[in-house]
């Protein structure tokens, strides 16, 4: 049997308000309909960072600063033939950003905790969804940063 393809993948986990941004698939997509924290494919020779701006800009029409690793995950899809290696990175809107939008993604949404049930996402995403949800979750000062965004009020 030969060695499936390893694709390397950049996404980020974007919080604001005390919710993370989350992309839908789009249809005809390996794993159509669920949802991700929105990224995608580092091309060859690219900088994953770099890739990952990239990528929120085609996929949502924002524009980020890409911060630290929040976790390093790698998942084989037999079904599709291939494994991932997923980087996902802090990232944090600039202030001329516009508001993200759908435009290469089926969907997207602002979620709170509760919008991060495992079963609503890949199998390669689930790693790092308790994480973010403690980042969610974790109480904030004034003029405190988490992820990069820093707060004039607790939220």
């Amino acid at each position: 049997m030969p060695e499936p393809r390893t694709v390397i993948v950049a996404a980020g986990v974007v919080i604001e308000a005390g919710r993370v941004l989350l992309a839908q698939r789009k249809r005809g997509a390996h794993l159509a309909g669920a949802w991700e924290l929105p990224g995608g494919k580092v091309e060859a020779g690219e900088d994953p960072r770099s890739a990952l701006r990239r990528e929120l800009l085609e996929e949502l029409g924002i524009d980020v600063v890409v911060g630290e690793i929040v976790e390093v995950t790698f998942h084989h899809y037999e079904e599709a033939e291939k494994a991932v290696l997923l980087l996902f990175f802090e990232a944090t809107r600039t202030p001329a950003s516009p508001e993200p939008r759908a435009v290469d993604v089926a969907a997207f949404e602002w979620a709170d905790g509760a919008g991060l049930d495992p079963a609503r996402f890949p199998p390669a995403d689930v790693a790092v969804l308790a994480k973010v949800r403690a980042r969610l979750a974790a109480p904030r000062s004034p003029g405190a940063t988490i992820l990069g965004e820093t707060c004039a009020k607790p939220i």
